[in-house]
């Protein structure tokens, strides 16, 4: 991978973009394992229900509708930037768009989640899901290249579900805790299970290419709920298909992170899979994570993460301390991305996630 930080010219509507000097943005220089001048932070889930601007933008309008809303997904994405100062804008996006860009009757119901109107679980419905037309993103991606023409310096981070967590969603149909339904696929019916994960990645593909091909600098991959698995399941079942995704944008010479939760166990074989960054829960310190990832004589890596998102309604000492620890553990590591260990609760105070950024900052990266 390439050590520049600056952003390359990608093709807009057939032309090419001019470049961005990100040279100066610490979370690209952390992604990309150099110590930046300062310790870099953005939070998951920093563009949405957190924010006032938020509601209120949103107020009346369904979310697959603001999902697909270039002007809407560009303002959503900036107003964390202005509010709370971080290193890097995460794209207001969700993990379900590519499969609804694709046909698959999903929708995002409030306080639920993504439900899928006819769950996948058999050969039949497999061989009938559609491809993704890239040209059916193209809302979305306009409103990436809205977003990368007003950020400025800092850096655009797109990202993906995962194939085993896209996966979940369409076999259980909807959030689950147990994911019975699948693992019980996955075991019974393997050949279906792998068709299947297959195509997921394939779609998991061509919306990580677009967003970086409209002018994203680096992008996530979300395993949200790979925790379910053993360490036996994930290698058999889930890094072919995700490693698969990673690779397929590796040329676009973009940093790749790799994030799931309850995935401690999983932090080798995920970064195996093809990461530059691993993205850490709160269950597991980051100096241990380190030490897990390291475990076999492998280069130090870089983390992502990892303050527990509960500790947001806890009082500002306690906070600041855990602030501390978790950059000084993450010292370990060969550059940090400081983050949440999972996304940021609707209950957040703003104010408190300020706060959080100005410590981070102050601290020795």
């Amino acid at each position: 991978m390439s050590t520049t930080a600056q952003s390359r010219p990608r093709a807009a509507h057939g032309e090419l973009r001019a470049p961005r000097d990100l040279t100066a943005s610490p979370f690209l220089a952390a992604a990309r394992g150099r110590r930046p001048a300062r310790l870099p932070v953005w939070f998951m889930r920093q563009a949405g229900r957190s924010l006032p601007e938020y509601r209120a933008l949103r107020e009346g309008v369904p979310m697959l509708k603001a999902l697909f809303d270039p002007e809407m997904i560009a303002e959503i994405t900036l107003q964390p930037v202005r509010r709370l100062g971080v290193d890097a804008a995460v794209f207001f996006s969700d993990i379900v768009v590519p499969l609804v860009a694709a046909g698959i009757d999903v929708d995002i119901v409030p306080g639920t989640g993504p439900v899928v109107a006819a769950p996948v679980r058999d050969a039949d419905a497999i061989a009938r899901m559609p491809e993704l037309d890239p040209a059916r993103l193209e809302p979305v991606i306009e409103g990436t290249r809205l977003v990368v023409d007003r950020l400025g310096e800092t850096p655009l981070i797109g990202f993906a579900g995962a194939p085993f967590t896209l996966a979940s969603y369409l076999i259980e149909g909807g959030p689950s805790r147990t994911h019975e339904r699948t693992k019980a696929l996955m075991h019974s019916e393997p050949a279906l299970w792998h068709d299947l994960a297959a195509r997921l990645a394939g779609i998991a593909v061509t919306f990580l290419r677009g967003q970086v091909e409209a002018g994203a600098d680096a992008v996530q991959l979300f395993d949200s709920w790979a925790g379910a698995l053993t360490l036996r399941e994930y290698r058999e079942f889930v890094q072919p298909h995700s490693a698969r995704v990673l690779a397929a944008v590796a040329d676009l010479d973009v940093p790749r992170i790799h994030f799931g939760v309850g995935t401690g166990e999983l932090l080798p074989a995920m970064r195996d899979a093809g990461a530059d960054v691993v993205g850490v829960d709160w269950r597991v310190p980051l100096d241990e994570a380190v030490r897990r990832l390291t475990a076999n004589g492998e280069p130090t890596p870089v983390v992502q993460g990892n303050l527990d998102p509960a500790l947001l309604q806890a009082s500002w000492p306690v906070i600041e301390a855990e602030v501390r620890r978790i950059a000084a553990e993450g010292r370990a590591a060969a550059a940090h991305i400081f983050n949440l260990g999972h996304g940021v609760p609707p209950g957040a105070d703003p104010e408190v996630l300020t706060r959080i950024v100005e410590l981070v900052h102050s601290l020795e990266p």
